[in-house]
């Protein structure tokens, strides 16, 4: 791998970032973001998006390009957070904002509802679940929010909010993805 990755859409279109090595880092395959950034397309002008376990920051950074009004990136590596603020600064995307906390940390703090959430964390650590409880417990969602998840090709959906709705799946080498959508207030 090269650690580099190019924007597909958008404002950004072609441009090309790059990120360090980081253990878990992998970042979303061009053809499934392409797949994702087609089903959204309707959902991302003037979004507010929430990227968690940024990485190399493809997914938020994809948003931005395409019209977010806000794209919060959430990374706990110092080194890949450095690299998330150059690239910033790079593409000047003033609509990213980039925290560096370890995610079930910040999602366990006082949320703001998000319209679209990125969740792709490292895989086979069993992150999603807890994750996913905690966007909905904790106010991190809008009532009609968008979530995608990104995990390992064998994940199940099983143990999600029993109102989020799968809406589309794939699956591509040894990654699966699912966009779901929150359908009522708990």
């Amino acid at each position: 791998m090269k650690n580099e990755i190019r924007v597909i859409g958008g404002r950004f279109r072609s441009r090309k970032l790059r990120f360090p090595d980081a253990p878990g880092l992998r970042p979303t395959p061009d053809r499934v973001r392409e797949t994702l950034f087609n089903w959204l397309r309707n959902d991302i002008e003037g979004a507010r998006c929430l990227d968690l376990y940024a990485g190399s920051g493809a997914l938020g950074f994809e948003a931005a390009s395409r019209g977010a009004s806000k794209v919060v990136q959430v990374e706990q590596d110092a080194a890949v957070c450095r690299a998330l603020e150059r690239n910033r600064a790079l593409l000047n995307a003033e609509a990213v904002e980039i925290v560096q906390v370890e995610v079930r940390r910040f999602l366990a703090g006082e949320g703001q509802p998000f319209d679209l959430v990125f969740l792709d964390p490292p895989f086979r650590q069993g992150l999603v679940v807890p994750c996913c409880g905690a966007l909905e417990e904790n106010g991190w969602l809008s009532s009609s929010a968008k979530i995608y998840l990104e995990a390992e090709r064998e994940f199940r959906l099983d143990g999600l909010p029993l109102n989020w709705r799968p809406l589309r799946g794939g699956k591509a080498g040894e990654v699966g993805y699912h966009l779901c959508e929150r359908t009522f207030f708990r």
